[in-house]
C-alpha cells in the first residue's frame, strides 16, 4: 500500500516465484532469490543485475536449475560454462 506521497509503507511484499507465478509465503524457508550480474561485451561485471526467485516447491522438485536456465534464456541472458579440472597432477 502506498500513502499520499507515493511511498510504499506496507510491513511485508510478497514475492512471486518466477517460474511459477506464485506468491512465495513468509513461512517457506526454501526459496531463495539469485542475482545473476550483467556484464559488458569485455566480460566485465556491470552495476546492473537480474533477480530471479524460485520457491521451496520449485526447487523441491528438482527443477531449479531448469527454471534458472530457462528464466535467464528468455531474458535474453547467455550463460558460458568453464570448467577448470585439476588432476592434481603436474605434467
Amino acid at each position: 500500500m502506498e500513502n499520499d506521497q507515493g511511498v510504499l509503507v506496507d510491513l511485508y511484499v510478497p514475492r512471486k516465484c518466477a517460474a511459477t507465478n506464485r506468491l512465495i509465503i513468509a513461512k517457506d524457508h526454501a526459496s531463495i532469490q539469485i542475482a545473476i550480474c550483467d556484464v559488458d561485451a569485455d566480460g566485465k561485471m556491470l552495476p546492473s543485475t537480474t533477480n530471479f526467485a524460485l520457491s521451496g516447491q520449485v526447487r523441491a522438485n528438482g527443477e531449479g536449475d531448469d527454471s534458472i536456465n530457462r528464466l535467464a534464456t528468455k531474458a535474453g541472458r547467455k550463460f558460458i560454462k568453464k570448467y577448470y579440472l585439476s588432476t592434481g597432477f603436474e605434467s
